[in-house]
């Protein structure tokens, strides 16, 4: 076989853009979302039963031990996937649809309403993002509703700044002068000749941001504003886990799924920007 003929073969074989990393972050985020699906099948107890006796060490029994309170670790585990995905994935949803929207009006009408989107932005992205989730969370109360809506609130500001400077590139093209000339409407415009040329970075953005919402709702569980007991959810598992010093087992699971999770998440969106960037190749 040539050399010229190599690229062309293991195109055959393996798209360009499936990069080992990207197919391992793929087959990660796979697995816990078959979990979400799956965990009441595959779980070998319910996570809120006690089924044996407290902070019993990894055994065959119970694979990663069990708690304080005798519930089996592996079990809760794979239930928390059902808690802090679907969470992750309502965020960046509400994130991207109202801070994309907010950031396309802002960047095409600009203006007195263009500049008041973008203070709000700046005011909002002045704050330490935790510390921003836990002052809201804290107002709205414990409870992983209320830390969605917290989330949404850090996170929408991202999108919308992106957004925005994504719009002001894009409206000074030569296809959007083109269609202004011939007399499109404002709305057919943006929505048309615009926006589906700005969603790569927000595409791409998102998906990394997955793993980082987990993480922060780990982090607002972990120290009591996010779920709450008996919820199996990472963040309040590892904040339980934090209690026991020597029963490392009760934290090293979900420890392992929210690392994970991230790491899977974070080697999909470094895949897209590959993908879907023509100036990376």
């Amino acid at each position: 076989m040539t050399d010229q003929s190599l690229p062309l073969a293991r195109r055959l074989l393996v798209p360009y853009w499936l990069t080992l990393p990207m197919a391992i972050g793929l087959a990660i985020v796979l697995f816990w979302l078959l979990m979400v699906v799956l965990a009441p099948v595959v779980a070998p107890y319910d996570p809120l039963e006690l089924v044996g006796r407290r902070l019993q060490p990894p055994s065959w029994q119970h694979w990663l031990g069990t708690d304080a309170l005798g519930r089996d670790v592996l079990s809760r585990t794979l239930f928390g996937a059902l808690h802090s995905i679907p969470i992750a994935v309502i965020v960046v949803v509400l994130a991207v649809s109202f801070g994309a929207l907010l950031g396309a009006l802002s960047g095409y009408i600009g203006g007195l309403f263009g500049s008041a989107i973008m203070r709000l932005v700046d005011v909002t992205l002045s704050f330490p993002p935790m510390l921003l989730a836990m002052a809201v969370a804290a107002s709205l109360g414990p409870g992983l509703e209320n830390a969605a809506i917290a989330m949404v609130i850090v996170w929408w500001p991202v999108y919308a700044r992106l957004m925005r400077a994504q719009v002001l590139e894009v409206r000074e093209r030569e296809h959007v002068e083109a269609a202004i000339a011939a007399g499109a409407s404002r709305p057919r415009i943006l929505f048309k000749h615009i926006l589906p040329l700005c969603w790569t970075p927000i595409l791409i953005s998102a998906t990394m941001d997955l793993g980082q919402v987990i993480l922060l709702a780990a982090s607002l569980s972990f120290i009591g504003l996010g779920a709450t007991p008996p919820t199996p959810e990472w963040g309040s598992m590892i904040s339980d886990g934090a209690q026991q010093f020597y029963s490392w087992w009760v934290a090293f699971g979900p420890g392992v799924a929210i690392l994970t999770v991230v790491l899977g998440f974070n080697f999909i969106g470094d895949g897209l920007h590959d993908y879907l960037d023509p100036r990376s190749e």
